[in-house]
């Protein structure tokens, strides 16, 4: 299974063609419009879009047999982790489709999002079968000492459930230090980030076969984010 993570940084519709090259089975898209605005020249066997803004919202494709059901426990308080159950014929997990930003919570508008929404799913989220994935907005370089919910809180608590970044198990980095950057500032070369990522649990970790960053010069043209591919031995 191939998934990938991609903020397009908005115009989705104009870009699409450039992400599916890479054959994804399940895309994840932040900054996405609604599927009304959308047309692919291969179409998706499944698609799911959240949003306020039909302009800018989460979107998630299926290009395989996989198929995504939105839970009814969906919490609006932070819209943009969206659980979704993935399915096909012997197969099903949990993804959190995830875009780290919700301006009208005071208490965090960024990772405070993931930190609220992976203890309001508690029980969704476990040891098999998850994961968590897009946009996090967040890294330990950010890390506030006093604040609770930071991006090193968040690495902690889904650690406690052996839910690991593939990233980092991959390239055996420690958070903060990534080689690797997956969003330049305005665009600029000189201004990486790492805020990325795909969280998965212990069986997704033990059939991961790669991880692959976008690279800066083919991807800066369409946006500010490179997109994040994975491939799992399913």
């Amino acid at each position: 299974m191939r998934i990938i993570t991609w903020n397009c940084n908005m115009a989705f519709r104009k870009k699409a063609d450039s992400i599916l090259e890479l054959s994804p089975d399940i895309l994840i898209i932040q900054e996405c419009e609604n599927l009304e605005k959308l047309k692919f020249d291969t179409k998706p066997t499944s698609s799911f879009w959240y949003g306020e803004n039909p302009n800018k919202g989460v979107g998630v494709f299926s290009f395989s047999e996989y198929q995504f059901e939105v839970l009814d426990n969906h919490n609006l308080n932070f819209k943009n982790v969206i659980p979704l159950r993935v399915f096909r014929e012997n197969e099903e997990f949990i993804l959190f489709a995830i875009w780290a930003n919700n301006p009208k919570d005071k208490d965090g508008q960024y990772v405070t999002q993931v930190w609220k929404a992976i203890h309001f799913y508690e029980e969704l989220i476990n040891e098999q079968s998850t994961l968590l994935i897009g946009d996090f907005n967040s890294n330990t370089i950010w890390d506030k000492p006093k604040r609770i919910g930071n991006h090193s809180d968040v690495v902690s608590k889904l650690k406690l459930k052996g839910i690991k970044s593939v990233y980092h198990v991959f390239n055996k980095q420690e958070h903060g230090k990534e080689i690797n950057s997956t969003l330049f500032m305005y665009r600029h070369e000189n201004k990486p980030y790492h805020i990325d990522y795909c969280f998965a649990s212990s069986d997704f970790i033990r059939k991961l076969k790669t991880v692959e960053i976008g690279l800066h010069s083919k991807w800066c043209s369409l946006s500010d984010h490179v997109p994040v591919i994975i491939d799992f031995d399913l």
